[in-house]
């Protein structure tokens, strides 16, 4: 739709906040996002500063009918902050954090990155579940879920979320809690960005650090069987407060890992326990004492520290391209498979991880949160990274190949954060029993589906009212 100069001006000025054009001096800078695969061009961006400044471009979008998308830290793998030629909302500068130590609560904006969070709440000796790479944003990690190391003691994300304020699609502002739209509340637990534009966050902390026990054991791939067949019995017997997780990939060139291994393949383990000290190495001395590793770096490390360790590997501008399967286990079949596939990495940056969850993830019944994937005991996400388009084809189709042979050990779940832009067909099997609920709600708060530049729920027929 053509919008008039007139319309344009008058949104600017109906803004605390920035309107950019395609013409503007920072708009490609702020279009720009994690995954560099993705390039489109909205034909404005907002940049909000306050909630009110997000009702008034949802408003504008609705009278207008311009496509809509929002950027929170735009690390989405599928570019769902991107939309072409409509209209992004973007949320980058409301980067407040307000921690309540007394109350253990948080108060978070949408701008925030997971780095942003941790710095303000370790202050105080606190924090809430999130995910493992700090630029990671807050919004849309906590939307679609949210795990990592503190997940198998505190829940996911949002198993930690009291309360959130958001603008829904027809420009109103809400508070959803237990007890005010309760079901509301209950979508956006999981199911992504469709319901509305989160303006702050409410979530509760726990005492964790400053130190905690962390780091990583690398082995050599020629004994990659035998350390993943003895990692599956020890992270079997672990108690909530540690967590193991496993990467498979080529050696990257880090100081403490012999200059002979750098590009050779190679097993890493990275630990983590949020416990108390002396008894974590105990827990993991095992771990320690098998095989005979490369280099073996665990050890006390600010917690705020340990959530940025795997930030160089994953900063922002490369091409990427993820697939990702929920196992109970891992058996010899699968990760013969696994250990084949590492033998054929198609980039030098491409990994296979493999994260520990279960406990206090497990405990939470499926259906109490939009995510209900409770069951899983390891998340695989195959992260596949490179940086020149020649490299496309040969990348996507070795990872595609890799989902299809590791899938009949799979759940038939997924975390829909990993869930690449044309994954369209397993949305549904990424919140399975609570879809048809999530279509219910969907249609309650936003019928004419305005919030669809993300993993789509389609709002049901039957429009209901709020």
């Amino acid at each position: 739709m053509e919008l008039s100069q007139e319309e344009v001006n008058h949104l600017a000025e109906s803004l605390h906040g920035q309107l950019l054009t395609p013409t503007s001096p920072d708009f490609d800078k702020v279009r720009a996002i994690w995954n560099g695969m993705i390039d489109r061009k909205p034909g404005l961006i907002v940049r909000c500063t306050s909630a009110t400044d997000v009702m008034q471009a949802v408003d504008f979008a609705r009278q207008h009918q311009l496509r809509v998308s929002v950027r929170g830290g735009g690390h989405n793998i599928a570019g769902s902050a991107l939309n072409e030629g409509g209209l992004m909302i973007d949320l980058q500068l409301m980067r407040s954090v307000r921690i309540d130590p007394q109350k253990r609560i948080a108060r978070v904006e949408p701008g925030c990155t997971l780095a942003d969070f941790d710095h303000e709440a370790q202050v105080f000796g606190l924090a809430t579940p999130v995910g493992i790479n700090s630029t990671t944003g807050i919004a849309g990690l906590t939307l679609g879920g949210g795990f990592g190391w503190l997940s198998r003691k505190y829940g996911m994300t949002i198993d930690n979320l009291l309360s959130a304020d958001i603008v829904t699609a027809n420009g109103q502002l809400v508070q959803a809690s237990q007890d005010q739209h309760p079901d509301l509340f209950w979508a956006i637990r999981g199911g992504g960005g469709n319901f509305g534009i989160v303006t702050s966050f409410e979530f509760k902390l726990h005492p964790v650090g400053p130190e905690i026990l962390s780091g990583l054991i690398v082995h050599p791939f020629q004994d990659a069987k035998k350390v993943l067949q003895f990692y599956r019995e020890f992270a079997a017997g672990l108690p909530d407060e540690t967590s193991v997780w496993v990467v498979l990939r080529l050696a990257p060139p880090l100081p403490f890992i012999p200059e002979e291994w750098h590009g050779k393949p190679v097993v890493v383990l990275a630990a983590f326990h949020g416990g108390d000290m002396g008894e974590g190495e105990r827990v993991l001395e095992p771990l320690r004492r098998f095989g005979k590793p490369i280099a073996d770096v665990i050890g006390p490390h600010p917690y705020a520290k340990w959530q940025q360790a795997f930030d160089p590997l994953l900063t922002a501008g490369a091409r990427n391209y993820w697939k990702s399967h929920n196992f109970t286990a891992l058996p010899d079949d699968l990760v013969n498979i696994m250990l084949d596939y590492v033998n054929q990495l198609p980039s030098s940056q491409t990994e296979i991880f493999v994260g520990q969850v279960g406990g206090q993830m497990k405990r939470v019944p499926d259906q109490e949160t939009a995510y209900p994937h409770r069951n899983a005991n390891f998340v695989m996400n195959v992260h596949t990274r490179w940086e020149t388009a020649s490299e496309d084809k040969a990348c996507i189709q070795w990872a595609r190949n890799f989902f299809k042979d590791s899938a009949p050990f799979a759940t038939g779940g997924v975390y829909v954060n990993f869930l690449t832009e044309e994954e369209t067909d397993r949305i549904q099997a990424a919140y399975g029993p609570n879809y048809a609920r999530l279509a219910e709600v969907k249609a309650t708060y936003d019928p004419d589906n305005l919030f669809r530049s993300n993993q789509n729920i389609i709002p049901t027929k039957e429009k209901a009212t709020h």
